[in-house]
């Protein structure tokens, strides 16, 4: 009998450039009924064109991803006949759930980048990493080409961060406003977080928090570098 697999994608965490290497590694443990992805919808993501995925908005409150995801989970373990769940991020935050989807019997498959901590992958039944050399599809939304903006971010980001670590959220929006006048209120995005997440080839920001970082991707802005 063919077990029946469902792929879960934290797209907040996941790039989708993975997403036909995540499909596979479902296609790999049966047949995959359901395939996810969870983000905030109203986000620029190259997840709004992976079609073999069905999107699902999570909202814009702190940790919505992560909740509708794991609540999600849970019931296609208990009330789906689901064999076999594949979680994919790279987030350390989904140990609980693939312990607890095991105790209820189930097979989880932990799918991440290497910077998945190794708590995550103890707790899955078996756990794939990404590879990184996997290219990035063609990007043709104007919306992720740098700006005068991001370079101003960009140098920013470059005098305060130690060792790649970034610098946090909250004082790139002091220093933006101190330096070159700017008010993310006054932008359509409204909030540095909002902004800095529609441009996942740009930047890499952590999750929602005092203390979040955020990092410029070097790659990102030597593709997307407008001339002048």
């Amino acid at each position: 009998m063919t077990k029946r697999v469902a792929v879960l994608v934290d797209g907040e965490n996941i790039s989708a450039v993975h997403c036909d290497d995540i499909l596979k590694t479902g296609r790999q443990n049966g047949r995959v009924d359901i395939a996810r992805v969870y983000m905030n919808a109203q986000q620029n993501s190259l997840w709004h064109d992976a079609s073999s995925f069905h999107l699902i908005h999570s909202g814009t409150g702190k940790n919505a991803t992560d909740l509708m995801l794991a609540i999600d989970a849970i019931e296609l373990a208990l009330r789906q006949n689901i064999d076999t769940l594949i979680i994919a991020s790279s987030d350390g935050d989904f140990v609980h759930l693939h312990r607890r989807l095991r105790e209820y019997g189930g097979t989880t498959i932990g799918v991440g980048e290497a910077k998945t901590p190794a708590n995550v992958r103890c707790s899955c039944s078996q756990f794939f990493e990404l590879s990184s050399s996997t290219k990035s599809k063609p990007e043709t939304n104007e919306s992720v080409k740098t700006t005068e903006m991001d370079q101003q971010i960009q140098k920013i980001i470059a005098a305060n961060s130690k060792n790649g670590a970034g610098m946090r959220l909250t004082i790139l929006g002091a220093k933006m406003h101190r330096q070159h006048g700017v008010k993310i209120s006054e932008q359509k995005d409204k909030t540095w977080r909002h902004y800095l997440q529609s441009k996942p080839e740009l930047y890499d920001l952590d999750k929602a928090g005092q203390d979040a970082h955020v990092r410029f991707k070097p790659d990102g802005f030597a593709r997307n570098l407008q001339p002048k």
